[in-house]
């Protein structure tokens, strides 16, 4: 098949990261011998910072790790019809504009294509209205990265025509180094959040490694003049950006790392772990995570990772972890099999391929059912 894809970015990670699953899962799906066309706007706002603040060498990690991709990249009153000549599936990801979102449906009309949309973010729940300027009357169905996003949707009409499709590691690029090296410290690969989790990333994440006496290395972009004085504050080191293939290397290096995940995936959205979660268990490095509910069963709490109440017993787990080898050695074999047996890109380009093979010819969403 000759699928299409149209995302934000897959050149830039640069606080998107979407673009790292994406990454992995067209990979896995040229691997299986379709042919992928990734397509993304001229002036992408996430390229457009990458650039602005690394230049063409910023491009240069996504290009050596991914030499099969090559992402097309158009204008905004390029010929539509040209870029899905050809096609057999369509997707189109939610960080679009709605204009671009409405023409491409507006293009299935007179094609025979199958058509989707794909959401991996919490607006559905804190800007609805921003979901709801879509227009998705001539889309097959939407692809939601979370079982209670799906809810969301089925809510507005979708009914059996919303499919969670988690994201997940590419396994190709992301697992444990060849051979370990030294460990010391913990880290935090991860952008500051829009506010979302500020409290949450003092409670769980600085002040216990500050009271656990365990050196902390922050990657990530977006912080703030409030959240860099936060770091000083507890002696944590800011690097700024890293690109998501460096993130193996980086994982290696450090004893463990830490998911806070952001309110909404706490509270509206439960359930539904970010991208890092994956990572993190596929580089095979210890991870203890701040309370979120699991509730799809992606994973074994406890087992592949510690989970931390409070902010007394983080510190009590980043402690344990650092001075048993053997709790760190089991954490890692417990995180490595989930992810091998359940939680690869290739999983999910299987699925997606079993998810078209359940569409029809023609959309069945009435208009009364979009979003």
């Amino acid at each position: 098949m000759r699928i299409v894809y149209f995302t934000h970015s897959l050149l830039s990670c640069w606080n998107h990261g979407n673009a790292h699953f994406l990454r992995g899962v067209l990979r896995e799906l040229g691997a299986l011998g379709h042919e992928v066309v990734a397509l993304e706007p001229l002036d992408s706002w996430s390229l457009s910072n990458l650039t602005g603040d690394h230049g063409e060498a910023g491009l240069e990690a996504f290009r050596k790790a991914y030499p099969q991709l090559h992402p097309q990249v158009y204008s905004r009153d390029a010929d539509l019809f040209s870029l899905l000549h050809g096609a057999d599936v369509v997707i189109v990801h939610e960080w679009n504009e709605p204009a671009l979102v409405a023409a491409i449906g507006l293009v299935r009309r007179g094609s025979d294509f199958k058509l989707l949309f794909h959401d991996t973010h919490h607006r559905a729940v804190s800007d609805p209205e921003a979901i709801r300027a879509f227009d998705l009357t001539d889309y097959d169905g939407v692809l939601a990265f979370g079982e209670a996003l799906s809810e969301v949707y089925r809510r507005w009409g979708w009914g059996e025509r919303v499919w969670t499709w988690h994201e997940a590691a590419d396994l190709r690029h992301f697992h444990p180094p060849a051979q370990e090296g030294e460990r010391k410290g913990l880290v935090w690969i991860g952008n500051w959040g829009d506010g979302e989790r500020t409290s949450e990333l003092e409670h769980f994440l600085f002040r216990p490694a500050e009271q656990a006496e365990l050196p902390l290395d922050i990657y990530g972009v977006r912080y703030p003049t409030e959240a860099l004085a936060m770091l000083e504050r507890h002696g944590a080191r800011y690097h700024g950006w890293a690109a998501n293939a460096a993130a193996p290397s980086i994982f290696s290096r450090y004893l463990a790392t830490v998911h806070v995940p952001r309110r909404y995936y706490t509270r509206m959205l439960p359930g539904i772990p970010t991208i890092r979660v994956f990572e993190a268990l596929a580089c095979g490095v210890p991870l203890v995570c701040s309370p979120w509910e699991d509730s799809e069963g992606l994973f074994r709490p406890g087992k592949d990772f510690l989970v931390a109440k409070d902010s007394r017993e983080m510190f009590e787990h980043l402690r344990a972890i650092a001075a048993d080898a053997d709790l760190r050695d089991a954490l890692v074999r417990s995180g490595l099999e989930t992810v091998w047996n359940r939680h690869g890109c290739a999983h999910r380009a299987r699925e997606l391929l079993a998810i078209v093979d359940t569409l029809s010819c023609s959309p069945a969403i009435s208009e009364e059912h979009v979003a």
